[in-house]
């Protein structure tokens, strides 16, 4: 029984992984409405010539800033992992 749960499971996943794969946006493909949208308006918006600067630090800021966030946490807890106790 376990293993046609098992079987079952990965039939699923594997089905939702080809689905994916097919119905993603092709790479190089002409550019979506935000990206034109980007491309226009972020230096009127934003301040800056430099559009990736305008994605990454105002668009897209709070994203970076959880990505720092959770870097930072990783960091630490390696950190603590492989810390030497006092002692021995």
């Amino acid at each position: 029984m376990r293993a046609i749960v098992i079987g079952i499971s990965m039939g699923i996943i594997l089905t939702l992984f080809i689905a994916t794969a097919l119905l993603i946006h092709p790479f190089g493909q002409p550019p979506s409405a935000m990206d034109d949208y980007i491309f226009e308006n972020s230096q009127w918006e934003i301040g800056t010539n430099e559009t990736v600067t305008a994605v990454v630090f105002d668009y897209r800021g709070y994203d970076t800033l959880g990505e720092a966030t959770i870097l930072s946490a990783a960091v630490g807890g390696v950190i603590i992992l492989f810390r030497k106790e006092k002692g021995k």
